[in-house]
């Protein structure tokens, strides 16, 4: 067996976490240059990372059946619940295929109604001049889309604001708790106490609007009623209230954070690149008229679908783990049942062995030409194999639909002398955005 490299830098006690922690983006883009299969360690936990697309690829589909979840997702569960992110093996399977019909075609082409009329309710309250924070108000709309589509009632804007004030404070802190000691996790600290707090406001609302919904009886036509009233196809069983709320958070807290983060990032590189800008809202203007943004619509939108799928190449999830169950062979290493295998999306997709000057913000990447020359295994927003996100046509169509609506009335444009940076937990965040509402 070839001889795996531990990475520089292990700290006593603490291993790599404070390079993982301080460094991230850097620290995992330098893997790279280790070898394809690199040792690095998270406290004392020995952790494998792959550092190229292909073993990535083998990892999520080919393999795929002998890995699971790993000890990042572990920790997460607690406060996450064991639903269809965070699940393994047999009730993985039973849940994807209970929660796959509320994300068919013809369920979309609802939700896309929703997302364009929840675009518009906000752009209406935008003033011409005014300068926004454009990642509050893409979070404030992925949170009111979220509420018409998973509660088609809708949620009142005390509820509202709790979700856009404590999801984020989870996802962050999560992540951070999944990298460091135990015994820290205890401390009573102001981190650990907001945290806290988040997961105990969070459990309380779902749990109540789940109970209100099942004591209802009354399908809806959202996701949540979906949800309550989906049954087995081989047992004819449903899901339990513990179910129903575990598969609600996963729903709020990829629905919410990881879109409202793509449509952001999207407004800053429209502002940022105005020969991109250009060609997306005449693209708009042609194709949509003045129609509005529909399912069918969107789909026509070729050039702005690049767009998209850029963005999301430059801002994906920073880092993903999973668990063998059973001895695993990548590029010769030998891994018994058991041990953890990570890997990077944002490197891969920062990798120029795979995408030319790959800090460039560069949509024509996408286009049939090139993406046919791509390497399929190197772009993985919604990762891959059976563990590809479930709501990636959602998010997708929440993306193009909410760009459209905004670009038919508004541009956005950079503030003067307000650079924008980023900071990352477990997706790049704006260190702030603010932009400037210009009417077309």
């Amino acid at each position: 067996m070839p001889t795996v490299p531990v990475v520089p830098g292990r700290w006593p006690l603490l291993g790599h976490t404070p390079s993982l922690l301080w460094q991230r983006l850097r620290f995992t883009a330098g893997l790279a240059g280790r070898g394809r299969v690199v040792k690095v360690y998270i406290g004392h936990l020995p952790v494998y990372a792959v550092t190229t697309a292909d073993l990535a690829q083998q990892v999520m589909t080919e393999l795929s059946g002998k890995f699971e979840k790993g000890a990042m997702f572990d920790k997460f569960r607690p406060y996450f619940g064991n639903g269809l992110v965070m699940s393994n093996g047999a009730v993985h399977l039973r849940q994807r295929r209970l929660v796959q019909p509320a994300f068919h075609r013809e369920r979309i082409s609802g939700y896309a109604e929703v997302m364009r009329r929840v675009a518009e309710d906000a752009i209406g309250r935008w003033r011409p001049g005014e300068v926004r924070a454009t990642d509050d108000d893409m979070q404030a709309v992925a949170t009111a889309v979220v509420a018409g589509t998973l509660f088609s009632s809708g949620l009142s804007p005390e509820r509202a604001d709790q979700l856009r004030r404590w999801i984020p404070v989870v996802i962050q802190q999560g992540l951070v708790r999944a990298m460091v000691p135990q015994a820290l996790q205890r401390l009573p600290i102001a981190a650990n106490r907001r945290f806290d707090e988040a997961v105990r406001s969070l459990r309380s609302l779902v749990q109540d609007l789940v109970a209100t919904r099942r004591a209802d009886g009354a399908d809806h036509g959202d996701l949540l009623s979906m949800l309550v009233m989906a049954r087995d196809e081989d047992t004819g069983e449903g899901m339990t209230d513990e179910q129903v709320y575990d598969e609600v958070v996963n729903l709020l807290t990829a629905g919410i954070e990881t879109t409202a983060l793509a449509m952001a990032w999207l407004f800053h590189e429209l502002g940022a690149n105005p020969a991109v800008e250009e060609r997306v809202l005449a693209e708009i203007d042609e194709v949509l008229s003045d129609k509005p943004a529909t399912l069918q619509g969107i789909q026509q939108l070729g050039y702005t679908g690049q767009v998209v799928d850029e963005v999301l190449r430059r801002y994906p999830v920073w880092l993903l783990m999973r668990r063998t169950t059973e001895e695993v062979e990548l590029d010769g290493v030998r891994l018994p049942a058991g041990t953890e295998v990570a890997f990077s999306p944002h490197a891969i997709h920062h990798d120029p062995r795979y995408h030319p000057d790959p800090h460039r913000f560069d949509p024509d990447r996408f286009s049939p030409e090139r993406v046919a020359a791509m390497p399929r295994e190197a772009y993985l927003p919604f990762a891959g194999g059976t563990r590809r996100c479930v709501g990636a046509a959602f998010a997708r169509t929440e993306v193009l639909v909410v760009t459209a609506t905004v670009l038919r009335r508004y541009r956005l444009a950079p503030v003067p002398g307000k650079p924008v940076g980023q900071r990352v937990t477990g997706a790049p965040y704006p260190t702030r955005l603010p932009m400037t509402v210009v009417p077309r």
